[in-house]
């Protein structure tokens, strides 16, 4: 079936990680650079966090997992650095759980590498091009 109108969705502004402890969560991260814009109370047993990198507008959701599902994923979340040996050698220095090498494909596919958060949740990082 081909849908020929137009809809009105604009943009993508947050995509859920799921997390078994949001405080740690927001530690890790602003330790990355991350801004927390939100972080609110949701009826009497959740909270709503989120937290966005400093240059974008797409952001995370720190979000309880539901009940039966994963907590370690391969999120599908794609960032971008400007220098990936740099980023790569910081987030090492942080401690933070990442690839032991920076992948390098060849044209047209920009180096990169994963690193997971304290839930073990995977993120790709590829170099800007």
């Amino acid at each position: 079936m081909t849908n020929t109108s137009a809809t009105t969705i604009s943009e993508i502004s947050l995509v859920a990680v799921p997390t078994t402890d949001q405080d740690r969560s927001i530690e890790f991260y602003e330790s990355l650079g991350f801004e927390k814009r939100t972080d609110m109370a949701l009826g009497d047993q959740y909270r709503w966090v989120e937290v966005h990198p400093p240059n974008g507008t797409t952001g995370l959701a720190l979000v309880p997992p539901r009940t039966g599902d994963p907590t370690a994923v391969q999120t599908g979340i794609i960032l971008t650095s400007d220098d990936i040996e740099a980023t790569h050698a910081e987030l090492q220095s942080l401690g933070v759980d990442v690839d032991g090498e920076i992948a390098r494909m060849g044209a047209p596919v920009p180096p990169m590498f994963w690193f997971r958060d304290p839930d073990a949740n995977s993120l790709l990082i590829v170099q800007r091009s």
